[in-house]
């Protein structure tokens, strides 16, 4: 969860706990096809597992191997663990057979008793799903899946050594998306391009600006602050601005930029009033509006549609002042839309993607916002609107308390979601993840953007850091390790030289 203000936001559906590692069937079509000649290191039955006292093993689905299959993991802490070996260190895929019991379901995969994401089975036929790319120290291990959703049948965990990552990995074209761009923002992508697989840049929210709370508590344990401000144009929206919401993003993108920092902003998108039916300020969540994109989107509520653009309007005047002062920014609206938990993503993937569009067009040709690089997170490619309209593919992660790993699984995931090769950023996240875990991966996210409040700052005093979801000792290890980029290791943005296929 994250948290806005003094409110709470569940970022992935109603409870705090997340999935980051998806082993969907994008995922698993997109690994199957590049490691289909892999070696095999074991195979092991799932009836041999280790299982706890609610699984049992049955034969009633056609299709398995060996003597009969698993099934159950309907109760909080059923689990299924696989006791393997690998005769050496490196990668492997977890490739497993499994079928759903009523529907899609997900459930926690654990290695060594970290979590890795999540298993998805998506039919009630035996069919794989793939894990991929995890590093194993030779020897014995435990393969564990543990209930989430529940109500899997699991057939067997075959073993493969991984594909090794193509030389092109991190080869990503600088060529933004508005051929108007302008030359701070194609500078900008430039220095992005330029760092991207060697570097990551860090960044923070922070309501406060780049002197906010969040900053002043990474200072006190680093004496480093982070590369990028993240801000949130939520308090431009109309229907809070009639409550007297005064924004504030604007002023702070300003000083930012000129201060030499990266600007990253958001919108939490408060419906327009006439659609609030619940608290005011929450109105970006869908169970406090009765706002339906769909029918706005397909023609049915033109009243909607121009309460939409006119609210597009209003916050496309404030993004023109930092287009007039040259000011780029890393612009990432409507995210998290597959969620369904914010309005604009409880619809049809269709509308919430003609809205995107809607947005794009009104802002790059309309209003010349050439000053912005769009950043996409809708965490489903079924929600890509297209890579006319995108230049960086971001995730937004929270893997839960003190969760280190690289996201390796979820890297690989968000990298296929567009048609062409995007940079691709974790661009929001709870915890940090560990730099040395990421470059051994493979898994070089561009940026980072940890959330504000209490993932940085304690809740009872203020300027105070929090070690709820990243240690002091971890957070020191981030924003000192030499791969990753701070406030202070930042060329002057102004001047720094446009690569050529940026022009």
């Amino acid at each position: 969860m994250k948290r806005f203000g003094n409110k709470m936001l569940a970022v992935f559906g109603i409870s705090a706990l997340v999935l980051t590692g998806c082993a969907g069937k994008d995922t698993q079509d997109n690994m199957t096809e590049t490691n289909k000649e892999a070696e095999v290191v074991g195979v092991y039955e799932a009836e041999a597992a280790q299982l706890s006292d609610n699984l049992s093993v049955n034969t009633k689905l056609t299709g398995f191997s060996g003597e009969g299959y698993v099934e159950g993991l309907e109760a909080d802490g059923d689990v299924c663990t696989f006791k393997i070996s690998v005769p050496e260190e490196g990668f492997y895929d977890l490739q497993f057979m499994a079928a759903n019991i009523g529907g899609y379901k997900e459930n926690y995969i654990l290695v060594d008793g970290v979590s890795v994401g999540a298993l998805a089975t998506e039919t009630e036929t035996f069919s794989e799903g793939i894990m991929a790319r995890n590093y194993l120290s030779a020897g014995e291990h435990e393969i564990a899946v543990l209930k989430y959703w529940g109500y899997i049948a699991i057939d067997k965990l075959t073993i493969l050594k991984s594909a090794p990552l193509p030389e092109d990995y991190y080869s990503v074209s600088a060529k933004l998306c508005n051929p108007n761009a302008s030359d701070n923002a194609k500078r900008l992508m430039s220095y992005l391009v330029d760092n991207y697989g060697v570097n990551v840049i860090s960044g923070q929210y922070s309501d406060g600006g780049m002197f906010g709370h969040e900053m002043a508590c990474i200072w006190s344990e680093t004496k480093k602050f982070p590369a990028m401000l993240g801000l949130d144009m939520i308090e431009y929206s109309p229907s809070r601005v009639a409550y007297g919401s005064q924004g504030k993003s604007i002023d702070q993108a300003l000083e930012a930029w000129e201060k030499n920092s990266i600007v990253t902003m958001c919108w939490h998108w408060n419906a327009p009033e006439k659609y609030l039916t619940g608290t005011w300020y929450s109105g970006f969540y869908k169970e406090h509006t009765n706002i339906d994109l769909d029918k706005i989107m397909n023609g049915e509520d033109e009243e909607g549609y121009n309460l939409l653009v006119s609210d597009m309007d209003v916050v496309a005047k404030e993004l023109q002042k930092l287009q007039k002062a040259d000011v780029p920014v890393l612009w990432r609206p409507l995210h998290e839309a597959s969620g369904g938990w914010f309005w604009w993503g409880n619809c049809e993937a269709e509308s919430y993607k003609k809205l995107y569009r809607l947005m794009y067009d009104k802002y790059t040709n309309e209003y010349g916002l050439n000053n912005l690089i769009w950043v996409w997170n809708g965490q489903d490619k079924n929600w890509y609107p297209g890579d006319d309209v995108v230049d960086i593919v971001g995730e937004d992660i929270y893997p839960g308390e003190k969760v280190y790993t690289s996201q390796m699984n979820k890297y690989m995931e968000v990298r296929g979601y567009a048609d062409t090769t995007k940079m691709v950023v974790m661009s929001e996240n709870g915890c940090l993840f560990d730099p040395e875990l990421a470059i051994r991966d493979g898994a070089m996210w561009g940026y980072f953007g940890t959330w504000g409040g209490e993932f940085v700052e304690g809740s009872s005093t203020m300027n105070v850091y929090s070690e709820q979801y990243t240690e002091s000792a971890m957070l020191k290890k981030v924003y000192e390790h030499p791969n990753v980029i701070t406030r202070e290791e930042l060329p002057d943005l102004k001047t720094y030289p446009i690569r050529e296929d940026a022009k």
